[in-house]
């Protein structure tokens, strides 16, 4: 899979995506760690990248475009900041949630649930 780390999130997350087969690249790669969120939104759209972030402003952009890509996966205040943790749960989690990321989906990893509402958001 494809995906963009925003900011908010260590480029270890990303590194340890990489070394798992995934193409993972970090805003800071991109020279867009100052950018806005829209410019990251049209970053992952332009190159059909599942945005990993901790900034629920993605959620925001995602009801306002209307649109069904892209995914964004969400790590909820309430997880851990840790790299190393937020990387085994993605690694764990990723073989169940590739359909409905592909199918365009905002996935919300919490302390304790994964919540997934797929695209686009409505009302």
């Amino acid at each position: 899979m494809r995906f963009l780390v925003d900011n908010p999130i260590s480029p270890q997350v990303a590194e340890r995506l990489r070394r798992a087969g995934h193409e993972a690249v970090h805003v800071r790669d991109y020279r867009l760690q100052a950018a806005p969120d829209e410019q990251i939104f049209a970053a992952a759209v332009a190159e059909d990248r599942i945005i990993i972030t901790g900034d629920t402003d993605f959620g925001l952009l995602l009801a306002r475009s209307g649109q069904p890509k892209p995914s964004v996966i969400l790590f909820h205040h309430s997880f851990s900041h840790r790299p190393e943790q937020q990387s085994r749960i993605l690694l764990e989690y990723l073989p169940r949630l590739e359909a409905p990321l592909q199918e365009g989906s905002l996935i919300v990893l919490e302390g304790h649930r994964i919540r997934i509402r797929s695209l686009p958001l409505l009302g």
